[in-house]
């Protein structure tokens, strides 16, 4: 029976947008299509309230009915009262509670949690590259999580928090009125010395919440960032100066909490004693009031009984409203990182790309990464279909990042890039990349099977085909000796977070695999063989030739002889292109391919100067 409300929302059936940067909008925004299951929580709890209320309020009267009839009589009276509050306590009140925690417990908050998280996430995957590239990636992950189970509890923290003061609260202040105006006085003080203490805590609270849940998060990120570079901390033996910086991010996470509990230790305190003044007060009212004939016993006993329940349940309401207010600050926190705009989007309607040749134009091409010192200064370049070009030049010359712009992982700054007469920025991004196939040399694996590492290329693939694409890429051998910890073997087996239970070629041969499946029109090939040992790198640079076949290619090489067989190649220095031409045209011009051909040393270019290497 539960599984039926747990599968009354479904957390993934709506449509995806960006949430709004305002905290009301941003609540709003995940809590609209689920508004009636709030409604419903909110009666519930409603009822709930109500149903304790009439319970304490018959209780008194009860008292009263008993001290004034007989026992003879007393069921034939009053029978028809006592079957009613059987009938509520009995039924009516297990039931509000049954539905109150059937949907607090099976049908909002996981599936509210969820949604919020999988929007969340689906947002900031559309982030641009350089968003990831400017925090932590543990950091980031740590606010989509807190962000939807804060937002979760400080809803039901809202409803729970809203009938205990709004019915208990309120339906004691009634009873005890009609009871006698004095009886009132305690209460009407004791609610006034609540809200002081809330609205002088709460908001301090909520600050300090926020600046707790960034300081939480700046940990996870660092601790990610720590474990990720592992085998660098072990390589440098830096154990110690990791140790240093957990100790620093900890010491911080600790203080900010600590910061916090300060007030929320003071603020129990003062709870506590103004409870006490409470039921003393009104104790004290209760009995001299009884003694001046002025209420009843069952007066009295209901209004002791009441002021003790208060006393219990304001410690809960004032705990409800700082972990409300501390939810808060959590969402606020995450909603800085997590509801960002986009910084690169696609035009509103913007078309597919459509290859039908492959021509590919660089026109006047210049990048900065947003600064005042340009990568790429003016790059004029077309790349004829199916042409292959090889880029060559020293480090920082700007080869990776013209590569990042026509795959649009950064808006260009100046000038266009066009495939076949569409530019760039005026179609969709996923198209975009999904018509280019890119080998890079750091190759990053996800903590997959092999067999979905390499059909990531192409999801659709069959399993013969993704063995076929293994095999071009001289991958299949290695991968049938593979076993993770957990007895998975061959394609089945699991490689580590980012690849780290393969080799540098072994992840390479992955990663030429998947592209092989792709077999996307147009080509990219940066340093795709750079961590291959020269007998596997001949053989896949078979397999490459056979790929490159019929596309356009682009390719990066530092080794010059993995591009000197290119259809020409292009020189690039100090992010401009300085020659062009096939590889012994521009040995015959003796100009600085030239020059890096001749200063080559084991097949890897130096980084000096023209005339260093002329010196030389």
């Amino acid at each position: 029976m539960l599984r039926y409300f747990e599968r009354l929302i479904d957390p993934f059936s709506t449509e995806s947008s960006s949430p709004p940067t305002g905290l009301i909008a941003f609540y709003r925004y995940f809590l609209q299509p689920v508004w009636p299951y709030v409604l419903a929580l909110l009666l519930a709890g409603l009822g709930a309230s109500l149903a304790e209320v009439a319970i304490y309020s018959y209780v008194g009267q009860l008292v009263d009915m008993m001290t004034r009839g007989t026992p003879a009589t007393f069921l034939a009276e009053h029978g028809h009262q006592l079957a009613l509050m059987a009938l509520v306590v009995l039924v009516l009140r297990p039931l509000v509670n049954a539905i109150q925690s059937i949907i607090s417990n099976q049908t909002l908050p996981p599936a509210l949690t969820a949604r919020i998280r999988w929007l969340n996430h689906l947002h900031v995957l559309g982030q641009s590259y350089t968003f990831f590239q400017n925090d932590f990636s543990g950091r980031i992950v740590t606010k989509i999580v807190q962000t939807g189970s804060a937002m979760t509890q400080s809803v039901t923290q809202v409803i729970d928090a809203l009938w205990v003061v709004a019915v208990f609260v309120t339906s004691t202040f009634f009873i005890f009125a009609s009871a006698d105006p004095l009886m009132a006085g305690p209460l009407a003080v004791w609610v006034v010395v609540l809200a002081v203490l809330a609205a002088t805590f709460v908001p301090r609270v909520r600050r300090r919440a926020a600046a707790a849940s960034e300081a939480r998060s700046l940990l996870t990120g660092k601790l990610a960032d720590i474990y990720g570079n592992i085998q660098t901390v072990k390589l440098f033996a830096r154990d110690g100066r990791e140790e240093e910086t957990a100790r620093g991010a900890i010491a911080e996470q600790t203080g900010r909490m600590l910061d916090q509990n300060r007030l929320l230790t003071t603020l129990s305190i003062l709870l506590q004693i103004s409870n006490a003044l409470l039921v003393g007060a009104t104790g004290a009212a209760a009995v001299w009031l009884w003694t001046r004939g002025a209420i009843s016993p069952g007066e009295t006993a209901v209004a002791l009984g009441l002021v003790m329940r208060l006393s219990v349940i304001s410690g809960r309401v004032m705990m409800t409203l700082t972990g409300l207010f501390d939810n808060v600050g959590t969402v606020e926190d995450g909603m800085r990182t997590i509801a960002r705009p986009h910084g690169l989007i696609d035009q509103p309607d913007a078309p597919d790309l459509v290859v039908r040749r492959g021509e590919i134009v660089f026109d006047h091409v210049s990048f900065a990464y947003g600064g005042t010192t340009p990568v790429l200064r003016g790059v004029d370049l077309v790349v004829q279909p199916g042409e292959r070009i090889g880029i060559v030049g020293r480090s920082g010359a700007g080869k990776t990042t013209l590569i990042s712009l026509l795959l649009r992982l950064y808006d260009l700054e100046q000038g266009a890039i066009r495939i076949d007469g569409q530019d760039i920025t005026t179609v969709t991004q996923t198209s975009l990349r999904s018509a280019i196939g890119v080998v890079t040399q750091d190759t990053a694996l996800l903590n997959r099977s092999i067999r979905d590492n390499i059909r990531y290329g192409r999801p659709d693939a069959d399993e013969t085909e993704v063995r076929i694409a293994a095999e071009r890429a001289s991958a299949a051998g290695f991968i049938a000796g593979l076993a993770d910890p957990r007895g998975r073997k061959g394609y089945d087996a699991h490689v580590g977070e980012r690849g780290v239970k393969l080799s540098g070629g072994q992840r390479q041969r992955i990663a030429i695999a998947r592209v092989l499946l792709k077999d996307a029109p147009v080509l990219v090939l940066d340093e795709a063989t750079s961590a291959l040992d020269s007998e596997i790198e001949a053989v896949i640079q078979e397999q490459l030739e056979g790929l490159m076949a019929g596309k356009t290619v682009i390719a990066i090489a530092h080794r010059l002889s993995t591009i000197a067989a290119m259809d020409r190649l292009v020189v690039m220095d100090e992010g401009r292109i300085v020659e062009t031409g096939t590889h012994q045209e521009l040995l015959a011009s003796q100009g600085l391919y030239a020059q890096l051909w001749a200063r080559q040393s084991g097949g890897f270019i130096g980084d000096r100067a023209p005339h260093e290497i002329a010196a030389a």
